[in-house]
């Protein structure tokens, strides 16, 4: 089910992604609990800011996090904690 775009950014901003803006897209870096940056990454076209995100695209953004699409919609809907995440990673 297609997902607005800011609410997205919003989920992923409160589990510990920081946004990077480069020209016409946000990227989302996943920083770890003890403050360290990783390579885990995600990038969302800031045009499409008002918009929403579709099913295709949250698939590819959760391979990107090195989630299953299940496990990253638990991630933006919140139960999958941001602890829970970071174990999931290692």
């Amino acid at each position: 089910m297609p997902r607005k775009v800011r609410q997205v950014i919003a989920a992923l901003k409160n589990k510990g992604f920081m946004e990077d803006r480069e020209g016409h897209h946000v990227f989302l870096i996943y920083e770890r609990l003890d403050g360290r940056r990783t390579e885990v990454r995600t990038r969302v076209s800031h045009q499409s800011s008002g918009g929403d995100i579709s099913d295709n695209l949250l698939g590819a953004m959760s391979r990107q996090v090195r989630l299953s699409r299940r496990d990253f919609e638990q991630l933006l809907d919140c139960p999958l904690t941001r602890e829970a995440y970071e174990e999931k990673l290692v």
